[in-house]
């Protein structure tokens, strides 16, 4: 599963109507430039992408002031609301080893009733442990990764990260059961995006190609 789809229909779906810039400055805000495919260049081609596919909805809105053609603004669509839920709810169930799809899913937990939420989380914790059975049919912790000679060391990498995410991921159940955080139907949620206009701190400062996009 590729991050960018959920990234870029959380982020429109979260301002309603959001044009390219916005996207960008929300996901750059966020840090994805940094931990996943969110650069510039991809998050416009997604926006186009998923509008060609029904996904979202382009608005041709007035010229800017600048005196430049008209910017796009998007609306994700019914067919983008199922298909954003879809993505979430797998990118949490799954054990997948792209940190990227995760960490994008993490961000748009809360857009979950909580109870489903937890039992999504618990549904990861069981296919790590799954993945781990697996993995440990041919490599046994143990023993050491020398029993395996330097290539055992890649057996230890996955079988010591699919623990600190199990690890990771139970507390998080646990902070959630325990009343954490604001979910779908709770109350006003947490407000992780910038105003129209406001410049992300940690902006990247390239051009920017899809103001009007």
């Amino acid at each position: 599963m590729s991050a960018i789809r959920l990234l870029v229909l959380g982020a429109v779906r979260m301002h309603g109507r959001a044009h390219g810039y916005q996207v960008r400055n929300d996901l750059e805000y966020w840090g994805a430039h940094e931990w996943s495919n969110a650069k510039p260049g991809s998050i416009y081609h997604a926006l186009k992408q998923m509008a060609k596919q029904g996904l979202l909805l382009a608005h041709e809105t007035a010229p800017s002031t600048a005196g430049g053609p008209p910017r796009t603004e998007y609306e994700v669509t019914d067919e983008g609301l199922a298909e954003y839920r879809t993505l979430l709810r797998d990118a949490i169930r799954a054990y997948d080893q792209n940190t990227d799809v995760l960490s994008a899913a993490v961000g748009f937990i809360v857009d979950l009733p909580r109870e489903e939420a937890v039992e999504l989380l618990k549904e990861r914790v069981e296919a790590i442990r799954g993945w781990r059975e697996s993995v440990t049919e041919y490599y046994t912790p143990e023993e050491g990764p020398e029993s395996l000679g330097h290539i055992g060391e890649i057996m230890n990498l996955w079988v010591h990260s699919a623990d600190s995410g199990a690890e990771w991921t139970r507390g998080l159940i646990a902070r959630i059961e325990g009343g954490a955080y604001t979910f779908a139907g709770e109350g006003e949620p947490f407000v992780g995006v910038l105003a129209d206009g406001e410049e992300s701190p940690y902006a990247t400062g390239v051009p920017d190609p899809g103001d009007r996009d």
